[in-house]
């Protein structure tokens, strides 16, 4: 598969459990504990493929697209603190759903500026077979992520 096609099918899972999330309903702990954990994980291991394989090879490949990688790594850094944050709260405090709410306009953010701003002149910029081959890295590599969010590099940074 296609690096970019994988990371926008990532976008589009993450993309349907806030959606899940917010159709259920105020007092709906388990539910909404359950699709934070979902969220939790899929968006660990994106962030870590993302900066493992795709980020390094797109700057590579297209040095102007500096900027966005690291305007996008600074962003997963804050959604990974949350995630952090998330996975250690009780669904029923009163900041969880706060907490899951701004969680989702920031990666909805970090999604459109990738998608819109600068996937398009990465995908010019490689070419199908480069991008195939990056998709079967990240595939293979998501195998090897890890499950806590503070694990992943640029939570550090």
């Amino acid at each position: 598969m296609d690096g970019i096609v994988l990371l926008k099918e990532d976008h589009k899972r993450v993309e349907k459990l806030f959606k899940r999330f917010e159709k259920a309903g105020a007092n709906a702990h388990a539910e909404k504990r359950k699709i934070a954990d979902q969220v939790i994980e899929e968006l660990t291991t994106h962030t870590w493929i993302e900066e493992e394989i795709f980020y390094p090879a797109a700057r590579e490949a297209a040095p102007d697209t500096k900027d966005h990688v690291l305007e996008s790594v600074e962003e997963h850094h804050v959604v990974l603190w949350m995630l952090s944050e998330l996975k250690g709260l009780d669904a029923a405090d009163e900041r969880f759903d706060a907490k899951m709410t701004v969680l989702m306009e920031n990666v909805r953010h970090h999604v459109e500026e990738e998608e819109q701003e600068w996937f398009p002149d990465v995908r010019k910029t490689m070419g199908r077979n480069r991008l195939t081959e990056l998709g079967e890295q990240m595939e293979s590599a998501k195998k090897e992520a890890p499950s806590e969010p503070l694990a992943v590099p640029s939570a550090e940074r």
